[in-house]
């Protein structure tokens, strides 16, 4: 039988899908590497197991998928109820046992990946609203979960670092994080200046503005707050 193919044509698209999909194994392999008892053991994030890590990125896929479902037929489908449902879910999902917890994982992945699959060209540019209220089309989940499966890989603690990240993705989320400090008045007179690079990110037309320099992976990893590369300029951290 002939595996069914995205029905999408769009080459951008299944570029993207392509990223999310290599994203979502590379979680899977360093979560599936951690023993059940490692499951126990601290992530990079404060006041998180690997099971919160775990449980976050397998219920964050049921909620991406609901955006899908809305984007396909419709019917509003919000991510979640409210934050604060949000966060006892994962806090539910953070109990169950080691096999629950894992097959919560594949089987919302495989879920998401089918109403990927089977959304037409003509439903991605449907606008679905984002946990954030922001108003998106139905093409920026794929984005949000591709900053979700390879972020939340090394925050599993397991070995995934930076490095392990497509350049292309470090670079979108660099965008994501600046443009969000912007937002929130917290930038700080602050460029991020990638070594080898002729872009900037964060406030480029500020002269007086402070730089951080490193490599992409050294200075994402401080951006998103998962690494001292500069003890005097703390990032917050990214979830």
């Amino acid at each position: 039988m002939v595996a069914r193919q995205d029905l999408t044509s769009d080459p951008r698209l299944q570029d993207a899908l392509l990223q999310a999909r290599r994203g979502t194994a590379f979680f899977a392999r360093k979560l599936n590497e951690l023993s059940d008892d490692e499951l126990d053991g601290d992530s990079l994030l404060p006041g998180w197991t690997r099971r919160h890590v775990a449980a976050h990125v397998g219920y964050n896929a049921r909620a991406i998928a609901r955006l899908v479902e809305w984007a396909a037929t419709g019917v509003e489908t919000p991510m979640y109820p409210s934050p604060q449902a949000r966060n006892q879910e994962i806090d539910f999902g953070a109990t169950l046992s080691p096999i629950a917890l894992r097959n919560l994982f594949d089987h919302s992945s495989v879920h998401l990946n089918v109403e990927w699959r089977d959304l037409p060209d003509a439903s991605w540019s449907n606008h679905v609203k984002t946990a954030q209220g922001r108003t998106v089309p139905a093409s920026e989940t794929v984005w949000m979960r591709t900053r979700e499966v390879w972020l939340h890989a090394v925050d599993l603690n397991n070995g995934a670092g930076f490095n392990d990240i497509p350049a292309p993705i470090l670079e979108r989320l660099l965008d994501d994080i600046t443009a969000a400090w912007k937002t929130r008045g917290t930038d700080n007179g602050l460029v991020i200046a990638p070594r080898g690079s002729e872009r900037g990110f964060g406030d480029v037309s500020n002269p007086d503005a402070a730089t951080i320099t490193g490599t992409l992976a050294e200075i994402t990893a401080w951006a998103a707050g998962r690494s001292g590369i500069d003890a005097t300029l703390p990032a917050p951290v990214w979830i």
